[in-house]
């Protein structure tokens, strides 16, 4: 492990989770426990040589850790509960990247399960007096839900249960709308996305 040389907890972290990709899995990792071929695909344009090097890195450090599945021999990455207490940081650069997101995707790659990091982490910080209700999301591909508690949001695949309405649009709009930077009115008003159902209960889960 390279070292800064400086009794800071900042260095001190970098030295650990600094190295490019690492925060990376990491995100991979708090989304659902994964196996290699799992995180190869989640990380497009990673080395697969790079991801053994970081994986092992990031093990001695204690951050993640290799259990069976269940499947046989069959072994998946988690992390540990130390290494799952980067979920605060994580989400804080989330919401922090926001004015870098406004451009939208481009031709970078965008894998759906990253939303289910990223749309908590936005609405946490703008919504206070939460409705208990889930509603359906649709980006293109499988059907996600959106599910608002007292407690906090989740995004996840759609578990078969009622949905309150179902939005669709393009990732970049509903980042957009998560993080207050677009209303609803006017991404209706644009036809930048639709809902199916109640349009009050997607306003009153997105404070939108």
């Amino acid at each position: 492990m390279r070292s800064y040389g400086q009794y800071c907890g900042l260095a001190r972290s970098l030295e650990v989770v600094g190295d490019r990709w690492n925060l990376l899995i990491v995100r991979q990792l708090l989304i659902a426990p994964a196996r290699y071929r799992d995180l190869i695909d989640g990380l497009p344009g990673i080395a697969t040589n790079l991801l053994a090097d970081r994986l092992r890195d990031l093990e001695a450090a204690g951050v993640i850790e290799r259990r069976l599945t269940g499947q046989g021999s069959v072994v998946e990455y988690a992390l540990t509960p130390w290494g799952a207490e980067l979920r605060g940081p994580i989400e804080s650069l989330i919401r922090w990247s926001a004015p870098l997101m406004a451009r939208g995707p481009g031709s970078d790659a965008f894998r759906p399960e990253w939303l289910a990091l990223a749309v908590p982490a936005l609405l946490d910080a703008r919504v206070e007096n939460r409705v208990s209700a889930t509603i359906g999301l649709e980006i293109g591909g499988p059907r996600f839900q959106i599910s608002a508690t007292t407690s906090g949001f989740e995004v996840g695949p759609h578990d078969g249960g009622d949905l309150g309405a179902t939005l669709r649009a393009d990732p970049a709009y509903v980042l957009g709308l998560a993080a207050g930077a677009l209303s609803l009115s006017d991404a209706l008003a644009a036809g930048l996305v639709e809902i199916d159902g109640d349009e009050s209960v997607v306003r009153a889960v997105l404070a939108a």
